[in-house]
């Protein structure tokens, strides 16, 4: 378990140097052992990797894309992806919490920031997300956030292992949304 920080962690944009990094605390936080610690993982229905470097490299080198992630003394202990759409909405992806350090704010404190950023620099009104909808848990987690149901579900790339081998195929998204403010 992770000490009691004494400072608050510092939130940044994520630069490729950085990769390494994220990729580990990605992997900790939604696969394997490692990640049972938590409440997050996803462990029960997908094996194999959540996403890979070059994936993660993508979305940090791509326009109208950034990873925040917090940092505590140097060490990465969450991130969160958040991506401009059309439509003056922003989509919100990847939310990883180490699983040493959850229940600590981080998450929350990463969502916040996300939907500050994609105000802010995407100009963003309305932000979206996708959970596998098996994931009551943390869907509850969300919605206490302000997020809402849209009734919309898509499909999980069942045979794409670049997201994971699922253990099951009956796995799909639910849609979150809520209104951000840009100010």
């Amino acid at each position: 378990m992770l000490e009691e920080p004494t400072a608050p962690e510092r939130i940044r944009v994520a630069a490729q140097a950085d990769v390494s990094s994220l990729h580990a605390l990605v992997e900790a936080a939604y696969r394997g052992d490692t990640a049972r610690r938590g409440w997050t993982h996803e462990a029960d229905l997908l094996g194999g990797q959540r996403t890979d470097a070059d994936t993660l490299e993508e979305l940090v080198a791509a326009p109208g894309s950034a990873i925040l992630m917090a940092e505590i003394a140097g060490r990465v202990l969450g991130c969160v992806h958040v991506e401009a759409k059309p439509d003056a909405l922003a989509y919100l992806g990847l939310l990883s919490v180490h699983p040493d350090a959850q229940a600590s704010g981080i998450g929350r404190r990463l969502i916040a920031a996300a939907e500050q950023y994609a105000g802010h620099v995407f100009g963003a009104s309305a932000i979206e997300m996708t959970v596998i909808r098996q994931r009551s848990e943390l869907i509850a987690f969300y919605e206490r956030r302000g997020y809402q149901r849209t009734g919309e579900e898509r499909p999980f790339p069942l045979d794409d292992p670049r997201f994971g081998i699922a253990k099951t195929r009956d796995l799909a998204f639910v849609v979150l949304a809520k209104r951000i403010g840009t100010a």
